[in-house]
């Protein structure tokens, strides 16, 4: 594994039966990314993590930039297991792996807007690469009910939006994972304008064009 470093923790006995399962499917993200883009050097940092994962998969990712993201895993949860047996964790790796390619472009972004679109294409990247239905978050809403939540574009465009209330739907004022539904509605409605798109543009593309595309689609 040339250019991706894996982080492990110093001491965390609940990982070690599954260090060999991690390593395989970091690995075998890193080739099915490199089927469509160049992988960038990155550096994974694994995280024991038994409370703030997805309570259904029992992990979850995060990109702190353009070359680093870390992978929480809580193998105590009895989601777990099974999760990585139907390949949610290459799933996530992938995913993480596209927001650390957008960082290093167009980068994740500060408005609603950007942050939808990010999220959506994140998710039609793992698409891509290993032709899989929406995530549970993405299709947590029907299309239309999504769609009937989707802000002008003063609000897309702004900046300070309640992030984890749009993605999480916490505050309750908006639907749970609602952004990661709505994000990934606007970029199949783009991707339904455009046909089959290059890997470096489904990493780079303007938030402004996958919005208007889908605007228009609507």
């Amino acid at each position: 594994m040339s250019d991706w470093t894996i982080d492990w923790p110093l001491y965390a006995p609940a990982l070690a039966p599954w260090r060999p399962t991690v390593e395989a499917e970091i690995e075998a993200t890193r080739q099915a990314v490199a089927r469509l883009v160049p992988p960038p050097r990155l550096t994974v940092e694994v995280r024991l993590e038994p409370i703030k994962v997805i309570p259904e998969l029992g992990m979850v990712g995060y990109s702190h930039g353009p070359d680093r993201f870390s992978l929480s895993l809580a193998p105590r949860n009895p989601n777990f297991e099974p999760a990585v047996a139907q390949g949610a964790l290459h799933r996530q790796i992938a995913h993480e792996v596209h927001h650390c390619l957008r960082f290093a472009g167009p980068g994740y972004g500060r408005t609603l807007g950007e942050a939808l679109v990010s999220e959506g294409l994140a998710g039609h990247f793992v698409h891509r690469l290993y032709a899989t239905p929406p995530e549970l978050w993405e299709r947590a809403l029907p299309e239309d009910v999504a769609l009937g939540h989707l802000p002008d574009d003063a609000v897309l465009s702004a900046t300070g939006h309640d992030h984890a209330g749009w993605f999480f739907g916490a505050g309750g004022r908006h639907p749970r994972w609602l952004g990661y539904t709505l994000g990934y509605v606007l970029v199949g409605r783009w991707l339904a304008r455009m046909g089959t798109v290059d890997g470096p543009t489904l990493i780079n593309v303007p938030a402004r064009d996958v919005i208007a595309a889908a605007r228009h689609a609507a």
